[in-house]
């Protein structure tokens, strides 16, 4: 037999279902040594920003985020690092009423551009149809 095997004799714990491997002894291997713990603060705060905030709304609006910086490199013919200041804020269109509006304030963002920006401009009015202003999270139980 190894020594490895005649380390321990007793059986490993288990926690519903889960099984847990015990950790090498000091200075062998990870730094740290013993079950894994599964209230991992970063993993509560990622579930909690899903629920405060619609998981789908979120994924529409890195979809639209995305397009945007494509669009927005073809209209300036340079990547993204290399593109001038552009602020295109989705949540303060959404609070315009009427397309016009949203419209111009979009051509007063791409000023700068010497390609037509008339058809970036109506297929971004045409994408943000129906889609809701994120609201900040609010704070429960503190």
């Amino acid at each position: 037999m190894s020594a490895a095997s005649t380390e321990t004799s007793a059986p490993l714990p288990t926690a519903g279902g889960r099984v847990f491997f015990q950790g090498a002894p000091p200075g062998v291997g990870c730094v740290s040594s013993g079950p894994i713990n599964g209230e991992d603060p970063v993993q509560k705060k990622q579930g909690k920003v899903t629920v405060k905030y619609d998981r789908k709304e979120l994924r529409k609006r890195l979809v639209l985020e995305e397009w945007i910086i494509d669009e927005l490199s073809k209209l300036y013919d340079c990547e993204e690092e290399e593109m001038p200041e552009v602020e295109i804020d989705i949540d303060d269109l959404l609070e315009v009423n009427s397309d016009d509006e949203r419209a111009s304030k979009l051509q007063e963002s791409l000023i700068d551009c010497y390609k037509p920006t008339e058809n970036f401009v109506s297929e971004l009015l045409c994408r943000i149809r129906g889609m809701r202003k994120l609201s900040a999270p609010t704070k429960k139980g503190l």
